[in-house]
């Protein structure tokens, strides 16, 4: 089972959000919705208005646990996935879509929304129990809002994407730049 694909999914809901980038809210529409789950053939059936509007309030509860991650508190981390996982209960079931050999999906009941909640939050738990709190967290690049797991080997990483990495290190480059340059 690949429990990182499922935590996964937390992540991208979260930075569907505008959240300093370019182009707005990508869960403005069901088209949006329908882009966020393409690659899961799992998920991108019977998607409704009520699913996006359930994943737009969801996210806001995803988007509280990293940033509770990024903090240090594990303890509200905790309290706001096992709320999760008491909401989104899940419903493990075997699957061979696709013609992929039988693998266990998280769930496959209820709604589109359900399935994905249950999916990522049940993800999330299980990934935060093997990698530790500080493996989540809040982009640094400014003024990014996005969120990351960490699963590089030295737990370094701080921005939630390359463009974002590449911002900020253009704005140190130019900053180390500035203060080399003598005053005239």
């Amino acid at each position: 089972m690949d429990l990182a694909s499922y935590a996964e999914l937390a992540v991208r809901l979260v930075n569907t959000a505008s959240l300093g980038h370019e182009g707005g809210d990508q869960l403005a529409s069901l088209d949006g919705l329908r882009a966020l789950v393409a690659d899961r053939e799992h998920l991108n059936q019977g998607i409704t208005r009520s699913d996006l509007d359930a994943l737009r309030m969801v996210r806001d509860e995803f988007r509280r646990f990293f940033v509770a991650c990024s903090q240090g508190n594990g303890t509200e981390a905790a309290e706001r996935l096992n709320e999760l996982l008491i909401q989104f209960p899940v419903h493990p079931q075997l699957s061979g879509h696709d013609g992929q050999p039988w693998h266990v999906h998280f769930t496959e009941s209820g709604s589109m929304s359900d399935k994905y909640a249950a999916g990522a939050a049940m993800g999330l738990a299980v990934r935060l129990a093997e990698l530790g709190l500080h493996r989540f967290g809040v982009c640094q690049a400014t003024p990014c809002t996005g969120v990351f797991m960490d699963t590089s080997p030295n737990r370094s990483r701080r921005y939630c994407s390359d463009r974002c990495t590449s911002r900020a290190n253009v704005v140190a480059y130019r900053a180390r730049k500035r203060g080399d340059e003598p005053d005239i």
